[in-house]
């Protein structure tokens, strides 16, 4: 048995929750493999809606195991602040949930040093969610870091102590103000927390689940846009967001890859700062938010809006190795008369191509557009892949032209019911 892999092909935020959540039923294992709680994943059925930050997102599905692995960065506090949510929907954590002793832990004063960095950068910031995130994976490569294992071990506090050290001294060199102590206290309660949970070597529970025909699907968070080595550079996460971060992210060899699932919203959307070729700042822009609701989940800030960029989409489905795509939010597009895709790029020397440029911060990019009929009506009736209207079928035909890659799953709105299984 191998692993199968779904994962973001933008810059984040195109639904990976809600298809987690849809083909957890044929899976035995829900696997995390990078980022942390930047991450926000959305489910919504039977009348609810839940955001998920650091839990994999099949935590609803009672006979599905859900890991946190090696590669993801934690945030104690927000992860017993998720863990107290779930906790009227009598989840079993002892059978359902665990967590990764090799997982690097996010400390008080990561986030501090997260909002001291961005503070720093004036008008050249990043766009940082301010969870930690980077400054935490900043320690690990360095070798500095505390692992999730080290809570049970007797010098803990010791190394807590040292590194925070460390962190304080770059704090007071930027005349970062701060109190410690008022975020410490919550901390250590939801250390003491953590060591009731099931901290586990998850490289041998996945292998050793592999080997006995169980099926795993590892669960990315961010977009592919967004990886530290394949992403718009600076303005990325600090994790591997594509395949093979699966590897790293889980300890899982590169045979043991299945099918890798790549999810792409019919537009394109974008958090914080970095380059955007096909944005729309304008009324066209601002209606696509409004009818697609995007707000990040994470930080509740506007996401900024464009339309469909086929040269990006084709760069990610290529270096993920992607075999299935996933579309998601076709019925934002109900409400316009006419749409557009990116197919090719302008370059500044006029150079026409349809490849990701080294900078896309430094090149200045004209979008090469090309001009779609909508659909105009809800797609609330239709109940397969036939019933949608004919301009929203050619649409999907033409995408699977470009891409060279089957669409297996088209979502039609937010809920698990309006999903569209080919």
């Amino acid at each position: 048995m191998k692993a199968d892999v779904i994962l973001g092909l933008q810059w984040g935020d195109e639904g990976k929750g809600k298809i987690v959540d849809c083909l957890a039923p044929d899976y035995e294992i829900i696997a995390r493999f990078q980022g942390g709680p930047n991450a926000g994943h959305t489910l919504e059925f039977e009348g609810n809606k839940h955001i998920l930050h650091q839990i994999p997102s099949g935590i609803f599905r009672p006979h599905t195991k859900n890991l946190v692995g090696n590669g993801v960065v934690l945030d104690p506090v927000i992860f017993k602040n998720e863990l107290d949510k779930l906790s009227p929907f009598g989840i079993n954590l002892k059978k359902s949930l665990f967590v990764s002793k090799k997982a690097q832990l996010i400390l008080p004063s990561h986030r501090l040093l997260d909002a001291c960095y961005e503070k720093s950068k004036g008008d050249n910031k990043i766009g940082s969610t301010l969870k930690g995130i980077g400054p935490t994976y900043q320690d690990k490569i360095a070798r500095l870091g505390i692992r999730v294992g080290d809570i049970i071990s007797a010098d803990f506090e010791k190394k807590y102590r040292d590194l925070v050290d460390q962190h304080e001294k770059i704090l007071k060199s930027y005349g970062f103000e701060y109190d410690l102590p008022e975020v410490e206290k919550p901390f250590f309660e939801a250390i003491n927390f953590f060591k009731t949970l099931n901290l586990v070597d998850t490289e041998y529970l996945v292998n050793n689940s592999l080997k006995v025909n169980k099926k795993v699907l590892a669960e990315g968070a961010q977009g592919s846009l967004l990886d530290i080595d394949f992403g718009s550079y600076p303005f990325v996460t600090s994790s591997n967001t594509t395949t093979p971060g699966v590897c790293t992210g889980l300890g899982v060899a590169p045979s043991r890859i299945g099918k890798v699932y790549g999810i792409f919203k019919a537009y394109c959307t974008r958090v914080g700062s970095g380059p955007f070729p096909t944005e729309l700042e304008d009324a066209t822009g601002d209606k696509l938010r409004e009818e697609g609701h995007e707000f990040g989940s994470t930080t509740g800030r506007p996401r900024r809006c464009g339309w469909l960029d086929l040269p990006a989409l084709k760069y990610a489905i290529m270096i993920n190795g992607v075999t299935d795509l996933i579309m998601m939010k076709v019925d934002v597009l109900n409400a316009f008369d006419t749409f557009s895709v990116c197919t090719h790029y302008e370059l500044s020397d006029g150079t026409i191509t349809d490849q990701m440029p080294y900078d896309l911060c430094e090149e200045e990019i004209k979008p090469v557009l090309k001009h779609f009929k909508g659909w105009n009506q809800s797609l609330e009736s239709c109940e397969d892949f036939d019933s949608f209207p004919k301009a929203l079928i050619d649409y999907v035909h033409y995408l699977e032209t470009e891409l060279e890659a089957p669409i297996r799953i088209i979502s039609a709105g937010p809920d698990r019911r309006q999903t569209i299984f080919r």
